[in-house]
């Protein structure tokens, strides 16, 4: 019998091979997408660091924005998905120059960049972000 695909289990590991080489600093921040079948959300992040005597600061998110939230929601009506996600990355690019954020590193997820990604991509460098 032929075993099925699990697609999602195959894109964590590719996030997982990404994530080794991509990590958020205080002076670049990682953008990181989530897409799933009807939103999409980004979220800028500083990862965890070392400290002193082998003291870990947790990871911290400083920016998000998604299709759920209720201004974007307002402006996506009658859009198609890929327009959407462009308009989440302009919202997001809006939010992180508001916080001082100019260039951050560009997390995929471990989704192709193709589609809502790319799109969500193009809106933020519209946006005024540089990655």
């Amino acid at each position: 019998m032929i075993s099925k695909i699990d697609k999602n289990a195959e894109r964590i590991k590719r996030h997982k091979r990404i994530r080794n080489t991509i990590s958020g600093t205080e002076s670049r921040p990682r953008l990181c997408v989530y897409r799933s079948e009807k939103n999409i959300y980004a979220q800028i992040v500083i990862d965890a660091e070392r400290v002193g005597k082998g003291e870990i600061v947790p990871s911290k998110t400083l920016v998000a924005a998604s299709t759920q939230e209720a201004a974007i929601k307002e402006q996506i009506k009658g859009l198609s998905k890929v327009d959407a996600a462009k308009v989440v990355g302009k919202a997001i690019a809006a939010k992180a120059l508001e916080s001082g954020i100019k260039q951050v590193v560009f997390d995929r997820g471990g989704y192709l960049y193709i589609g809502r990604v790319q799109s969500l991509a193009d809106g933020a460098r519209e946006g005024g972000l540089d990655f």
